[in-house]
């Protein structure tokens, strides 16, 4: 048998295997879908049973409730989950990390929907698109994720759902539900409100849920650089600001986000179908580690989705379509006059994704359990800025991807089977069909800095098909009803996005448009890169009480070999084919202690750590109610393994998370210690900024009422000035985009961006 047809033959006979099973054996009847699939999932920060999947962690309602006052980024409900971090960038647009893999590396599914971030600087990633108060419930696999949770990631699976639809129980008449909320957070004057409401008879559910958010500039815990104009005057003196800034302003982190969608259910006897229409709009969000700020998002979403109960299991079916109309300029702490009558520098970026999947889960008997199905994804993306003022940036429009493509087709076949009441396992297969190909381009001119380097682009064969295959093994092994072993082993694959394959121009304003990692530096992309394959394995020990109620203690080693990883290395002279101006030059090669200009490029990596959870009681039933405690400890390790022995990006230092819960009558009380390791082991390569170690204490507090809920709480509560390691370099306000390093205003190599000070934050929510 061909190797191609090994998923499709596996999948389809094991399908055609179930039909005739169900046909014709009458002496044991199919089992029905187990709740617990695999293995186990924890719900974050409560001790309550939970049985579900292997490494990956689950939030529902009750643990995302308490989270949702603090924060309007949505991937920041993910902060307690074992190995996750987060990327700087925008006040709701965060990026998650998962055991240092982060952005693309992770397949992040939105109510089923593989979206795609359209944007040079990864401005609108997927969990941007759904207000935190919109989310019902969080699915998280680290690492070792089943085929049949997405592929084209390597990293793991993030799944986030808003509530499922609700219907009138029999004999109620017609459901009519709601809930409004609101909340300030003093730190950025953040303020923000939502609603939700439900009409549903027995059979249809109609929901609309709205929400806004907005804050000002935030401030660290102190004065993290000097206080002064936003940019200083130079020599030009349109460069000149205005705008006053203190010490511990952080510049270009407001945000204003408007989030809609209307749903309608409809479900008869064992089927459910139901719609799904979302609509975003970001007028504005600051972005302290880019050169740029988002000065406009919209995004439309329809996403369709039916499931049914049938005799041989459930069938589900989804097709969506999403589109981004997305714009970068620079706001009020960024200069915005160049070259004496240069209006800003306006970026454009156009993203339609189109996307349908298929998945059967067929009960082949009571020990065997198959999953079958396929996706396919169709996504474009046109990314242009139009001509500024007389100067450099005209007279023409810079096409920096025209007609981007990129297209994926996959199918999978799963076999979960509990072979006896001690051990379980899981194999699965997937291959994927990733087809890319741009446009030609151009730039503002045919100056020397732009038309060698567009010529030599429009010349090249840009038309790129990638085949990959993933495999995951799973097995849990119960020896006791106190302790559970996992073992896993996964083969994940991941192609380059399009702006790592086809962004071309090696000119200094070109390259720092391009920076999906916020470290300040520029980029430009590489047609021949290779997909990222990584193979990792893992086990997960984990010791508890017999009911897994009071208490447990989880560890989980893991390790990554990532062949082909997408790195970066300096851009030399060979590296171009502009006549002048270009910046890949010896001087680059060398430098230190400055923003410099890299090449996308493949590499050998490693990642290696641990993840350490637990919860246990202290006191229960006392005259001051119930108290437990939580933890948390991570640590992870990245570098590259092919001769340069350089740190891997963006790595989380030894970190833990220490809380102590107390439960009294409507009370919930939670106070937090956060500890985080220095940061020493840093990327050479793009000059990364090392972080200090430092300690964190929160309060948070919530009440409950029949009628209404009250949050409350204090985030870093002595107002500790800290560089979050993951945050980026700070290059929020001045003259950002002239890569001279001497040009008066341009934001200094070297500061990091600080985290938030104390912020002291209500939210109250009525539901009606």
């Amino acid at each position: 048998m061909a190797l191609s047809n090994i998923p499709l033959s596996f999948g389809f006979s094991l399908a055609l295997s179930a039909f005739w099973h169900d046909a014709i054996a009458q002496s044991e009847s199919p089992r029905a879908l187990p709740d617990t699939p695999l293995t186990t999932l924890i719900v974050v920060g409560a001790p309550e049973p939970v049985d579900t999947r292997i490494e990956g962690v689950s939030l529902d309602s009750d643990v995302l409730r308490p989270l949702r006052a603090a924060t309007s980024d949505t991937a920041s409900l993910l902060r307690d989950v074992p190995g996750v971090g987060f990327q700087g960038a925008g006040g709701v647009s965060s990026l998650p990390v998962i055991r240092g893999l982060a952005d693309d590396r992770l397949r992040i599914k939105v109510d089923g929907m593989d979206l795609i971030s359209a944007c040079g600087n990864h401005m609108n990633p997927p969990l941007s698109y759904l207000d935190p108060t919109r989310v019902g419930h969080i699915e998280v696999f680290a690492g070792i994720a089943p085929v049949s949770s997405g592929g084209d990631s390597i990293g793991g699976t993030i799944r986030v759902d808003a509530p499922a639809p609700e219907f009138a129980g029999a004999g109620q008449g017609i459901l009519l539900k709601g809930e409004a909320g609101t909340f300030y957070r003093s730190n950025g004057n953040a303020m923000g409100a939502n609603i939700s409401a439900t009409a549903a008879g027995k059979n249809l559910s109609v929901t609309y849920s709205g929400s806004t958010a907005q804050s000002d500039n935030y401030t660290a815990g102190g004065d993290f650089r000097p206080a002064g104009l936003a940019y200083s005057q130079t020599a030009q003196s349109l460069y000149n600001s205005t705008r006053w800034l203190p010490g511990d302003e952080v510049g270009s982190s407001q945000y204003k986000s408007t989030n809609q969608s209307l749903g309608f259910a409809l479900r008869h006897d064992n089927h459910l179908l139901d719609l799904k229409l979302g609509n975003q709009r970001i007028p504005y969000q600051g972005y302290p580690n880019q050169r740029m700020d988002m000065t406009g998002n919209t995004s439309t979403q329809t996403n369709l989705r039916y499931t049914g109960q049938y005799g041989w299991g459930q069938l589900e079916t989804r097709v969506y379509r999403e589109h981004t109309e997305h714009e970068m300029n620079f706001l009020e702490d960024k200069a915005f006059w160049y070259s004496g009558n240069a209006p800003g520098m306006p970026m454009n970026t156009d993203g339609r994704n189109t996307g349908a999947t298929i998945r059967g889960d067929i009960a082949l008997s009571a020990r065997d359990l198959v999953r079958v199905g396929g996706e396919y994804q169709r996504y474009r993306l046109d990314d242009w800025w139009p001509a500024s003022g007389t100067g450099g940036m005209s007279p023409n429009t810079f096409w920096n991807i025209n007609d981007g493509q990129r297209d994926r087709y996959a199918i999978f076949s799963e076999w979960e089977a509990q072979w006896n009441p001690a051990w379980l396992g899981l194999f699965g297969m997937r291959h994927e069909t990733v087809s890319m190909d741009a446009g030609p381009v151009q730039g503002y001119n045919t100056g020397g800095t732009y038309a060698g380097d567009a010529a030599a682009f429009n010349a090249s064969d840009r038309s790129k098909t990638d085949r990959n295959w993933d495999l995951t093994t799973l097995v849990r092994y119960t020896p006791a009803k106190t302790q559970t072993i996992e073992l896993g082993y996964a083969r994940k694959t991941r192609s380059p996005n399009l702006y790592e394959r086809y962004t071309w121009s090696t000119g200094g304003m070109a390259m720092n448009m391009i920076n999906l990692a916020g470290d300040g530096n520029g980029y430009v992309g590489d047609p021949d890169l290779k997909p990222e394959t990584a193979h990792t394995v893992s086990a997960t020990f984990s010791w508890h009480d017999s009911g897994q109620q009071d208490w447990e203690l989880k560890v989980t080693p893991y390790y990554t070999y990532v062949n082909d990883y997408i790195n970066a290395r300096r851009c030399g002279a060979g590296d171009t084919n502009a006549t002048s101006g270009s910046f890949c030059n010896g001087a680059n090669l060398a430098a230190a202690d400055r923003f410099v200009f890299l090449k996308f490029t493949n590499q050998d990596a490693q990642l290696y750590g641990f993840d350490v959870s637990g919860h246990f009681p202290l006191a229960t039933n006392t005259g001051f109610g119930t108290f437990s405690a939580n933890g948390v400890l991570s640590y992870v390790r990245g570098k590259t393994v092919n001769g340069t022995d350089d740190n891997l990006y963006n790595i989380m230092p030894l970190s833990a998370k220490l809380s102590v819960m107390q439960r009294y009558k409507g009370w919930r009380n939670t106070a937090e210690i956060h500890l985080v390791d220095a940061k020493s082991d840093v990327s050479a390569i793009r000059n990364e900024i090392a972080t200090p170690g430092y300690a964190l204490l929160n309060l948070r507090s919530s009440y409950q009422w029949k009628k209404a809920r009250l949050d409350v709480g204090i985030d870093n509560v002595f107002d500790r000035l800290y560089s979050y390691p993951l945050g980026g370099a700070y290059v929020g306000q001045g003259v950002t985009m002239p890569p001279n390093q001497t040009l008066q205003g341009i934001p200094a190599w070297g500061t990091a961006v600080p985290g938030m000070g104390r912020s002291v934050y209500a939210g109250l929510s009525v539901p009606f």
